[in-house]
């Protein structure tokens, strides 16, 4: 029988790879967005909202009678020191991130339960293991998402759910023009605020192509075993080693040399 998978902020970047990759491999794929893509199948989804989370994978279920893969890949991104961060654009961080794919988890849970089987892939990020100074609070839901995927994968292994968590770094992508940045405070910070957020932004769009990444994670959601966490990439998989082997001082302070300088 052809999986069906569903894949959130599935119009762009790693999403929209993700699902033309799937796509090859044979998968009936639903991308879940705010806006429609031409060329996929799209249902209208914002994944900070409780109701439509509930409507789209209703209307999967209701079309197909089944949900095999969820890939929670919609995100967004805010930059800026924590002291000067407004507190209502660190919540919304977090709620999209972190609480967004909490919202597709509990949507698709109850159905792959009753088919016997799934498997769930969180999008994460290398930030979760390396968190990058004046993007904390990115860093922060991406860490969180780690933390629900691994405790996520030993509750619902009885169920033959199977979960985890892929991590990117830096890829080519229309995220780096999306992110809401705020210098306020960087004055008071000496300019290192819009100095880390240009050299981010440099990385970024010299990264890592979108379609290699959207690629690696559909053969991750269709692998028959996966592991908790994967790192994209062999320079991110060392920069992931690296942090945990090395004491966290010398990683803090690896990072500050980087992004805080």
């Amino acid at each position: 029988m052809q999986k069906v998978a569903v894949v959130t902020g599935g119009t762009g970047g790693i999403g929209l790879e993700t699902v033309r990759a799937l796509e090859k491999a044979g998968v009936k794929v639903y991308a879940l967005s705010r806006h429609p893509a031409g060329d996929v199948a799209h249902i209208v989804c914002d994944v900070s909202d409780e109701a439509s989370v509930r409507l789209a994978v209703g209307e999967v279920v209701r079309r197909e009678g089944r949900i095999d893969i969820l890939v929670s890949c919609a995100g967004c991104g805010i930059s800026g020191a924590v002291e000067y961060t407004d507190p209502a654009e660190a919540r919304r961080q977090i709620d999209v991130n972190l609480f967004g794919t909490d919202r597709m988890i509990r949507a698709v849970l109850p159905v792959m339960r009753m088919k016997g089987g799934g498997r769930i892939v969180c999008v994460s990020s290398v930030a979760a293991v390396a968190p990058i100074p004046f993007q904390a609070w990115y860093s922060v839901s991406k860490a969180g998402v780690n933390a629900l995927a691994m405790a996520l994968r030993n509750e619902v292994r009885p169920y033959g759910v199977s979960v985890c968590a892929v991590m990117p770094g830096d890829i080519r992508t229309g995220f780096t023009a999306a992110r809401s940045k705020s210098e306020a405070g960087d004055e008071v910070y000496g300019g290192r605020i819009a100095r880390s957020v240009a050299r981010m932004e440099r990385d970024e769009q010299n990264g890592m192509d979108a379609a290699f990444a959207g690629g690696r994670i559909a053969r991750i959601a269709l692998k028959r075993r996966v592991r908790p966490y994967y790192a994209l990439g062999l320079m991110y998989k060392g920069c992931c080693a690296l942090v945990k082997l090395l004491p966290a001082r010398t990683a803090g302070w690896i990072l500050g040399r980087l992004y805080a300088k």
